[in-house]
């Protein structure tokens, strides 16, 4: 079987292809703020995923190209949107459900505010996560394996917590609430269009804004919620 191995030029064409380029950000961390530096470290992440993903099942599509598209793309779209909102300097962000480190690892390669924490009550996606961050060396990104209500109280609230396919959003909301912030956000991530404002209302939310964006040949969207006052 022939060895896997994604360089940062594929990445490069992929995101090219993709509708998102990759590019030099002065504001990253040093070691990820070129290009070059931001394709080799997601080069290296798909390589790893790909190679786990045969044994373990990690994620649906089995090529690297149809990750990228599908999945991968969700993280730099999402990067875009994170910095279209009025964030905390150094927010405490959430992840919950992060299975294979997705959207969280590609998305710390190219936004690092504050603190991240990669929920995951499954053991193997765990190690899968802990080990793709060694390598990767990405700053103030960890993995907590555990079920999300038993979160260390030390670290919350959160400022922000994303949710792809965590939960329907409907048991999301109210499950949330004890462990954000006042003023903090719910990103949700979904194959569908937000609700009304009138049905996210009644428990107890405002929907900030929502947006729109291509991932291969299917529309996907994020939904910004803050409490409402």
């Amino acid at each position: 079987m022939a060895e896997i191995n994604i360089s940062g030029t594929d990445i490069v064409g992929a995101a090219r292809k993709a509708g998102r380029r990759l590019e030099d950000d002065l504001s990253l961390d040093e070691g990820f703020r070129s290009l070059a530096d931001q394709a080799r470290i997601l080069a290296y992440y798909m390589t790893l995923l790909s190679k786990w993903n045969k044994s373990m099942n990690l994620v649906g599509p089995r090529k690297w190209t149809e990750v990228f598209h599908s999945l991968i793309i969700d993280s730099l779209h999402l990067a875009d949107f994170l910095n279209a909102l009025d964030l905390p300097k150094a927010p405490v962000t959430l992840d919950l459900g992060a299975g294979a480190g997705l959207p969280g690892i590609p998305l710390r390669t190219v936004w690092q505010q504050g603190d991240y924490y990669l929920v995951e009550s499954r053991q193997k996606r765990s190690i899968f996560m802990r080990t793709a961050l060694r390598m990767m060396q990405l700053p103030r990104t960890e993995v907590i394996q555990g079920r999300a209500e038993k979160i260390p109280q030390e670290i919350l609230p959160a400022d922000l917590i994303l949710s792809k396919a965590f939960m329907p959003w409907k048991e999301l909301l109210p499950f949330v609430q004890p462990m954000l912030a006042k003023k903090g956000r719910i990103i949700i991530l979904s194959n569908n269009c937000a609700p009304d404002e009138s049905e996210v209302l009644p428990l107890g939310y405002n929907l900030e804004i929502s947006r729109e964006y291509k991932a291969g040949d299917k529309k996907h969207y994020f939904w910004s919620l803050l409490p409402a006052s």
